[in-house]
């Protein structure tokens, strides 16, 4: 039992873990193409002069 414990704890941790580096790698690629990174959404340069 505390095997099946053990291996869901670490997926839940991995998953939270690719889910971080995902949300990081959007950002970095909002900025790199001119966005603005607010709140978790990434406003164009079209919508941010608008």
């Amino acid at each position: 039992m505390f095997r099946l414990l053990r291996t869901f704890i670490l997926v839940m941790v991995a998953f939270v873990a690719g889910m971080l580096y995902e949300r990081a790698g959007q950002q970095e690629i909002c900025e790199n193409g001119g966005g603005l990174w607010t709140s978790n959404i990434c406003l164009a340069a079209e919508m941010i002069n608008e």
